[in-house]
């Protein structure tokens, strides 16, 4: 046995087998503790995957769109009323919506009557003539022309072009079939395996498309369909072969928002060619509103931006003006520890206790307009500032004393020595800090919500006292709605925020590593 001698004269045994299994036992407990630490970032890692993709799987329906082209004759009766084609006249002026539904309905004439054309206004978004209202506000010469309008559909049926609604097969006809069609009902007979019956318990549709219409089948055979006409036939005793389509819908209609009748004009419309998929540009161009294939966060986007610079204009400068004062120039006594412990307190403070203070304050006491950028910036100011002044004094005591002592060596006062060389100096850790504290400004929304920020707000603020609302109350909203295309709305909203966190974040990386010194 070897036994190592220590200068108290006591020895310890590193090398008889109780001594061996010791150690061994040390690197087996280290090993495990590596391992753990493996599996905790492992799973961090994995919940965080695991929570992008959902957000980013729900996010993108939202950022797509259907619309449905259309040639809008544009008569000067319906658009332009006055007469005087002056542009400031078609934002309210004139029946845009008309002429749009017109256009629809002169594609569909089977449903001429107040039903069918009810069905068919269904199809469209109450947005739907936004388009070609800017369009020809910005040209008032296309008035007694036809233009070529991508109209807006409905979130119902926007949802079900996207696949959202219900599962959906489409078949190829490849056999001729006889028509025979009595008022309301219809027959289509065909050689058999023409057509596959359901599976025993099927509760979704089947719909037939030929002949310029719509069938909804009652009942399947391989050889034989009879059914209800939902869009009327063009009147054919037949059809051939590649002309008519099989559209079978999983889902039954009492369980889903659109009809089946709606679905047929949804089809016969595709079927023409006349509906069209493209990327969602209004999401990031308009306001709110109670229409989810209308709702944008542009509004939202204006309200956040210039509640956060109202935040830092205010924060900025106060926080870190306290912390030289306090860091550098305060007497190191009883009562500033107490402000220094108060500090360190308040950045512990839920948000809410802020927003409680902003409403007394703010918009009880002083007056200051409900639902603003200025209130909010406020309000936030105050949640951020013990993270900027906290922030700030370390990086101002992380500046080497030596800096200071040279500087007053050759003769510096010290508040040159602190403004001229030791501020420089700990500016990066300064933004970093303040980018951060803004960052977490900018997720805020329990402060915002009691100020009056949870308003339905549609027009896109102009200035710090207009109305307005901010990306984390919209999501807080539209959560909230029922209509399931808000749910990918929010999704999306979601992904806009992150993004604006992640380049704040990015670019607090960035100040640190370009104003880095080391010494």
């Amino acid at each position: 046995m070897t036994d190592l001698s220590l200068s108290s004269g006591r020895s310890v045994d590193i090398t008889s087998d109780a001594a061996r299994a010791r150690i061994k036992a040390r690197y087996r407990a280290e090993a495990r503790f590596k391992a753990y630490g493996v599996v905790a970032i492992a799973f961090a890692g994995l919940f965080l995957v695991l929570l992008l993709a959902d957000i980013v799987l729900k996010a993108l329906p939202a950022f797509t769109t259907h619309a449905l082209v259309l040639d809008v004759p544009l008569t000067a009766e319906t658009v332009d009323p006055s007469g005087r084609r002056d542009p400031d006249d078609f934002k309210q002026a004139g029946d845009f919506a008309k002429v749009v539904r017109e256009a629809l309905y002169t594609q569909v004439p089977a449903l001429s009557d107040r039903a069918g054309r009810k069905t068919l206004n269904s199809m469209l978004s109450s947005s739907a003539a936004d388009g070609l209202r800017r369009k020809v506000g910005a040209d008032p010469a296309l008035i007694g022309t036809t233009v070529k309008v991508s109209a807006l559909v409905s979130d119902d049926a926007d949802l079900y072009l996207k696949g959202f609604t219900s599962n959906v097969r489409r078949t190829a006809g490849t056999s001729a079939l006889t028509l025979s069609v009595d008022g309301g009902t219809a027959v289509l007979q065909g050689p058999a395996g023409s057509f596959t019956p359901a599976a025993p318990g099927f509760q979704g549709s089947t719909l037939v498309r030929v002949d310029g219409g719509v069938v909804k089948a009652s009942k399947v055979t391989p050889e034989r369909i009879e059914g209800e006409v939902l869009v009327p036939l063009a009147g054919a005793a037949s059809a051939a072969s590649r002309t008519w389509e099989l559209v079978q819908i999983d889902a039954g209609e009492s369980v889903r928002k659109i009809t089946d009748k709606e679905i047929a004009v949804l089809e016969l419309l595709r079927g023409k060619g006349l509906v069209e998929a493209g990327f969602n540009w209004s999401f990031f161009t308009t306001g709110d509103s109670r229409e989810a294939e209308s709702a944008g966060i542009l509004g939202a986007l204006v309200g956040s931006a210039m509640t956060m610079l109202v935040t830092l204009v205010i924060c900025l400068p106060l926080g870190v003006g306290a912390a030289i004062y306090l860091e550098e120039f305060a007497p190191k006594n009883r009562w500033t520890e107490l402000i220094e412990v108060n500090i360190n307190n308040l950045a512990a403070v839920p948000s809410i206790v802020f927003g409680l203070l902003g409403l007394a304050v703010f918009l009880n006491f002083f007056g200051l307009p409900r639902s603003a950028p200025l209130v909010g910036g406020l309000v936030l100011a105050l949640l951020v500032l013990p993270t900027i002044i906290i922030a700030s004094r370390a990086a101002l005591k992380a500046v080497p004393p030596s800096i200071r002592e040279a500087a007053l060596g050759v003769g510096a006062s010290k508040q040159q020595a602190i403004f001229h060389h030791v501020l420089p100096l700990a500016m990066p850790g300064i933004l970093t800090g303040t980018i951060i504290g803004m960052a977490h400004a900018l997720g805020e929304t329990a402060p915002l919500l009691m100020i009056g920020m949870v308003a339905f707000i549609v027009d896109v603020p102009h200035s710090i006292s207009d109305a307005a609302t901010v990306l984390p109350v919209q999501i807080f909203l539209w959560s909230d709605l029922p209509e399931v295309a808000f749910q990918a709305k929010t999704a999306a909203a979601i992904l806009v925020l992150l993004a604006f966190l992640f380049v704040m974040n990015g670019l607090a990386i960035v100040l640190r590593k370009k104003f880095e010194r080391r010494w």
